[in-house]
């Protein structure tokens, strides 16, 4: 097992580039991210344990010579060079005050901390004023991507004064995602707007996951579709214009087979009942406070509430499924069967279209009103890999900003709006087909796929 030492190191012997404080999952992905394209890192935990698996994880991906952890606060500051640089990755709320408290005992003027959890973003503002009293820098970073993101490299959102950023700059761009237009990151802007901007990146996943549980529904229900049917449809989806890691992964789960009892799929057997960590209901009431209408995210955030009442749902599928009348629920023929397979890909586009279009709404309206200045498009543009709402569209989404950065909406762009207007028909035909089939059947269905993929 490695000992950390337990002494104050030598900055003039050993120090390192940055540190990380909080090695759950993301941050010591993170920690290895770092170390990998070639920073040196020290690392700390509250819980030694964590500390010590994470050097060991090191040593064994060969990244030993870049990582060191720590035992004790003081020895981790001191270990880092000046101004130095902290990412902490704990939860939000009252650990993150707990553990800038504790840095703040060690560090200098001039040293900076990031928060790079799911932080409200007036919590980083409040920060920002009481560390500037130390002369310590403040920013609160979002960080999109999961795990697999912070070890491969995520999408970064990072807020906070100019001088901060440029300390990081170098390690960030390296370490963020790389798509064909340079990495995902980008300073946002000033405060919290890092913190805002991912706040309403996971309320735009949550409205993307319910279109696309809604899609999965109304195919499976309506169209008869089944679990191979669907893998085949979202597959071809993705090959086109609904290019995403959503639907990417959605065929993935379709065609997930349970391997511990070698029966049906894995998909079946979730329980339709799922959760969320409060970002969602975030961007939901700062749309309210905004005036800025949100449907598609504040849909998705009631289907998560009523998920979540399962001893209800099912007492009511009791009792309306012995109240309503026997319905004609005749298979589809192979035509119309194909005609709405076609049909709800066209839908799902136009409403993703609007799902994102809310998202950006709210930023633009936030960042207006709080002066932050922010680019919309190089917004859309850092979205493009490293996160959950990655998408093919994202640069699309980008050039209409490029083009008109004080755009209302994406749904006045000119060529987005062609594109709703080419697929009305098709909506109003999902719309129809959903409203009037019974759906009571399957309750299980459109709360299961939500479940399986990101119960985030």
């Amino acid at each position: 097992m490695y000992n950390p030492p337990n002494v104050a190191v030598n900055p003039e012997n050993m120090t390192s580039r940055i540190g990380l404080c909080g090695l759950a999952v993301m941050g010591q992905n993170l920690a290895l991210n770092i170390a990998e394209k070639g920073f040196s890192i020290s690392v700390f935990n509250r819980s030694s344990s964590k500390t010590d698996a994470t050097v060991e994880r090191a040593q064994k991906e060969g990244l030993g010579d870049k990582l060191v952890g720590f035992h004790e606060m003081r020895d981790f500051v001191t270990s880092l060079q000046k101004p130095r640089c902290v990412i902490i990755l704990v939860q939000a709320g009252a650990p993150v005050d707990s553990t800038i408290a504790s840095l703040s005992e060690h560090l200098e003027a001039g040293d900076i901390i990031i928060d790079g959890g799911n932080e409200w973003y007036e919590n980083t503002e409040r920060r920002s004023l009481e560390v500037a009293k130390k002369g310590l820098l403040y920013m609160g970073m979002g960080v999109s991507g999961g795990e697999e993101g912070a070890r491969n490299g995520p999408a970064m959102m990072p807020g906070g004064l100019p001088e901060a950023y440029a300390a990081i700059e170098d390690i960030v761009t390296k370490i963020s995602a790389q798509v064909d237009d340079g990495p995902c990151v980008t300073h946002v802007g000033p405060g919290g707007a890092g913190n805002f901007v991912k706040m309403v990146h996971n309320g735009i996943e949550y409205g993307d996951m319910q279109l696309i549980s809604e899609a999965y529904d109304i195919l499976k229900t309506v169209g008869g579709l089944s679990n191979e049917d669907l893998a085949k449809v979202f597959r071809e989806w993705n090959a086109g214009e609904l290019q995403s890691y959503l639907i990417e992964i959605s065929y993935l789960i379709f065609e997930k087979k349970d391997d511990q009892t070698s029966e049906g799929y894995v998909l079946d057997k979730i329980l339709d009942k799922t959760g969320m960590k409060g970002t969602g209901k975030w961007t939901i009431q700062q749309a309210a406070e905004l005036s800025v209408a949100a449907p598609t995210m504040a849909t998705a955030l009631d289907a998560r509430f009523l998920s979540g009442l399962k001893t209800e749902r099912v007492a009511a599928e009791e009792l309306y499924s012995s109240l309503r009348p026997t319905s004609d629920n005749t298979p589809l023929t192979d035509g119309e069967k194909a005609q709405l397979i076609d049909d709800v890909r066209q839908a799902l586009y136009a409403s993703k279209i609007c799902s994102y279009a809310q998202g950006m709404n709210i930023i633009r309206n936030k960042g207006q009103s709080m002066g932050w200045n922010l680019d919309l498009g190089e917004i859309a543009r850092i979205w493009k890999g490293g996160c959950i709402i990655r998408a093919g569209f994202l640069d699309r989404i980008k050039k209409a900003y490029d083009r008109d950065a004080s755009l209302a909406s994406l749904l006045v762009d000119k060529e987005f709006a062609e594109e709703l207007v080419s697929r009305e028909g098709a909506w109003r035909r999902v719309l129809t087909k959903g409203a009037f089939h019974t759906l009571w059947s399957d309750m299980q269905s459109a709360d299961s796929i939500t479940t399986t993929h990101y119960n985030r």
